[in-house]
């Protein structure tokens, strides 16, 4: 089992508006599915950008800060999973982010 860590997730919007949100996470691209969740449910927040679009996760206890482009996410995402255990994390983030739309 993975120990959740509380994390900071922020990026711009299509407008340039910066956006952040707390969440607990197993990993970095946990954080980031859950965050892309969020903004993209909350009526605040414009369209998020694609492709090179970066992403900001601070993690907390100790406070680590991880970037990565929204692309880079979404071809780890789409990539064969490695492990049992990334195939379900895979399968679980998919579930997240499809309730967002």
């Amino acid at each position: 089992m993975v120990a959740l860590k509380t994390c900071k997730v922020s990026c711009f919007d299509l407008k340039e508006v910066k956006h952040s949100v707390e969440v607990s996470a197993g990993s970095v691209y946990e954080a980031i599915a859950q965050a892309l969740r969020i903004f993209r449910d909350n009526n605040w927040v414009e369209d998020i950008g694609r492709g090179q679009t970066p992403i900001t996760v601070k993690v907390k206890h100790p406070e680590i800060e991880h970037t990565v482009r929204v692309q880079d996410f979404e071809r780890w995402l789409e990539a064969r999973p490695r492990s049992p255990a990334e195939m379900i994390l895979k399968n679980r983030l998919r579930e997240l982010l499809a309730k967002a739309n």
